[in-house]
């Protein structure tokens, strides 16, 4: 999805996160060298500008920390200003400060966790989710994103999804409540296409897929969601929206509490593969 800003057609989601002070300060610092090395070849900012195909304004934007310039255009400055890869290489500092602060933060720690458990009671986790499956959740929120901020979101849940890229893999198990899957998010292709992410990423052998069934009896996470993620260094980090205010903990107390809750539903959720076959009849309803 593209849109048009100030008359030029640009990805959504490049503006500056205002309450994020590190992403600020990253941007300042890669609009600085920006503007610092077109100085020194001698190149006015209409005139590079037109070198990488924007407008003056936007280069003025960027330089001036204002904006988050597209890798394209990273790529492209790093070619016409001669730099041998070093502009090209602000790519990866750039690619955190796009996501929201709060989910950076979350991607972070799932990226060091060696074990991950889920159980998620209203909806699929984002780890889950298709793109069309999260853009149909986000388009019901209220007050309503804009387009912008609303394709941002949806970038930023599915770059935490490199996870399942990481070798050595680590453990992940996800509880689901049946609703979940019941309750018709986006059109039948969207449902069918999730449908089918589920089977794929619950056949891989770090992954421990289950549901908690519609009739079965009240059990512990009936209050709300549950994360644990187990580090490799022994440390741990919990949250459960029914415990210690939704607040994240460490605690070894704490954190044996939700761990006992967590264990206490995989033990009253379906089995993987029955779950996984409640979940191929529901596709081929669909």
């Amino acid at each position: 999805m593209t849109v048009e800003l100030n008359g030029e057609t640009d990805e959504p989601g490049w503006e500056v996160d205002p309450d994020d002070e590190w992403g600020l300060a990253v941007i300042a610092t890669v609009g600085r060298q920006l503007k610092l090395r077109r100085e020194a070849v001698g190149m006015k900012a209409g005139d590079f500008g037109r070198a990488v195909g924007y407008g003056e304004d936007m280069v003025y934007k960027i330089e001036g920390g204002k904006r988050i310039p597209r890798f394209e255009y990273l790529d492209k400055a790093d070619k016409v200003l001669r730099a041998d890869g070093l502009i090209a290489a602000m790519k990866e500092d750039v690619a955190k400060v796009r996501y929201p602060k709060k989910v950076r933060a979350l991607a972070e720690s799932e990226a060091k966790a060696v074990e991950i458990g889920v159980y998620e009671t209203s909806s699929i986790p984002g780890l889950l989710e298709t793109p069309e499956h999260a853009r149909a959740l986000l388009e019901c929120w209220l007050p309503a994103y804009s387009p912008e901020d609303l394709e941002r979101r949806v970038a930023a849940r599915m770059a935490r999804q490199s996870i399942f890229e990481r070798s050595p893999a680590p453990a992940l198990g996800f509880v689901l409540e049946e609703a979940t899957l019941h309750r018709r998010v986006g059109g039948t292709m969207v449902r069918r296409q999730q449908f089918e992410r589920l089977l794929e990423v619950g056949r891989l052998n770090n992954v421990t897929l289950q549901v908690m069934p519609l009739d079965s009896p009240p059990h512990p996470g009936m209050s709300g969601r549950i994360e644990l993620l187990k580090f490799e260094d022994g440390t741990a980090v919990g949250r459960a929206d029914g415990a210690f205010n939704g607040r994240p903990i460490s605690n070894l107390k704490e954190l044996r509490i939700l761990e006992l809750r967590y264990g206490t539903i995989r033990a009253q959720a379906l089995p993987p593969g029955e779950s996984l076959g409640l979940i191929e009849q529901l596709l081929g309803e669909t």
